[in-house]
């Protein structure tokens, strides 16, 4: 018998970099849901360059964005997804004129953009269901760092107690549109939770904490230790960006915001008493795909067998 498959497609207009993710979910021999990854195209348009320093979105930026979308819009059709969610983060939240961005995107490839509050975010990247597979015995607190915001979500016996998201992002930091005082209440925040929830374990989020774990050395699926995450990024922040991209073979895009990703891990891990990280392939797109995975089954319990 034919498995039956469904397709799901994922928009994720970040500060840096949008996405287009794809994932098939279908029923295993136990009849439980298996939630496969098919492809990701990611596109670095940077948005927050304009959004965080000038406070709207350039024309130029928006044509790209626009064509962006046409080609995500036509990779969605071939695909055939029974659905699809774009949603638009930090640098559009920020941006003035983020209305008229939308309606023209609209206009060029009908895909609407919902932009979601730092909340929202942190809420669909706990869609993903991290911590369930984690030992009750401690605290696990999930760090997103993106562009232009950071979402710390904490889990404690399976179940999300605190969840937060702060203007630190890596494009705003390379503009240096980072204020002391979103530092010094991130800084609060997590020592607080360090002496609610002793012996936190880090859970990281997105490609830039990916990328320093392999440059550590560290294989996949193994814990990420403080200590190793600091030996990476000094010998990164000792380099030049040119150095980094030939030294490391790293994509333009990702050699200036690999740094102020490090400082603003390291930062937390300092202040939340974390000693390590495990790093799971998994950020927004993810957790977009399971909240409409999850909608489809509270309105039809059965639809992954038709």
């Amino acid at each position: 018998m034919n498995q039956i498959t469904h397709k799901f497609a994922a928009i994720d207009i970040g500060s840096n970099a949008v996405r287009l993710l794809f994932y098939n979910i279908y029923l295993d021999l136990n009849n439980q849901p298996v939630f496969k990854k098919v492809a990701l195209t990611r596109v670095p348009i940077r948005l927050g360059e304009d959004s965080f320093v000038y406070n709207q979105i350039s024309q130029p930026k928006i044509e790209k964005l626009k064509k962006a979308m046409i080609a995500f819009k036509n990779l969605i059709e071939v695909h055939e997804v029974i659905d699809y969610r774009a949603c638009a983060t930090s640098a559009m939240r920020e941006a003035l004129n983020a209305k008229q961005v939308i309606l023209e995107v609209k206009q060029a490839s009908g895909i609407e953009i919902q932009i979601i509050d730092g909340n929202t975010e942190a809420d669909l990247i706990y869609s993903n269901h991290v911590a369930e597979n984690m030992s009750d015995a401690r605290a696990y607190l999930y760090i997103d760092v993106g562009g232009g915001s950071t979402e710390i979500t904490l889990f404690y016996k399976g179940k999300q107690r605190y969840s937060e998201s702060f203007n630190i992002g890596t494009v705003r930091m390379l503009h240096g549109k980072v204020t002391d005082e979103e530092w010094l209440r991130l800084k609060r925040k997590c020592k607080e939770l360090a002496e609610l929830y002793p012996n936190i374990m880090g859970i990281g989020s997105g490609g830039n904490i990916i990328k320093l774990q392999k440059l550590s050395g560290e294989p996949e699926g193994s814990p990420f230790s403080r200590a190793q995450l600091k030996e990476v990024y000094q010998d990164l922040v000792s380099m030049t960006f040119e150095q980094r991209m030939r030294k490391y073979g790293l994509n333009p895009d990702r050699a200036d915001v690999i740094v102020p990703a490090a400082e603003i891990y390291l930062h937390i891990c300092k202040n939340a008493e974390i000693k390590s990280l495990v790093v799971p392939k998994i950020g927004l797109s993810d957790g977009i795909i399971h909240q409409m995975y999850e909608e489809y089954l509270k309105k039809d319990k059965d639809f992954l067998k038709k």
